[in-house]
């Protein structure tokens, strides 16, 4: 089955059940809090990290965090949590 038939059927599926569109679609939930502070659940790992750059990878390509003394508050199986001055946030697939 091609990506986006798999996608229109777990899409209508996920309507059908009502179970949020996120985890339906095997999607990122970014939460953004003000510009110092981002929590990414559902993401797949980090791929690169420094204190102007990160890079998460996701289900359909990857993040990029850019800013200043940026720093992985936490790194858990399902959720990121990252502080510093935000000045970028990029989805790139």
């Amino acid at each position: 089955m091609s990506g986006g038939k798999k996608e229109i059927i777990s899409q209508a599926l996920g309507d059908l059940l009502e179970v949020p569109r996120d985890v339906a679609l095997d999607l990122a939930r970014v939460t953004i809090i003000g510009r110092n502070e981002i929590l990414i659940e559902n993401h797949r790992g980090v791929m690169e990290y420094g204190l102007r750059r990160i890079r998460i990878s996701l289900s359909r390509g990857y993040m990029e965090i850019v800013g200043e003394g940026l720093e992985l508050k936490a790194l858990m199986s399902e959720e990121i949590k990252i502080i510093g001055m935000i000045n970028v946030v990029e989805y790139i697939e």
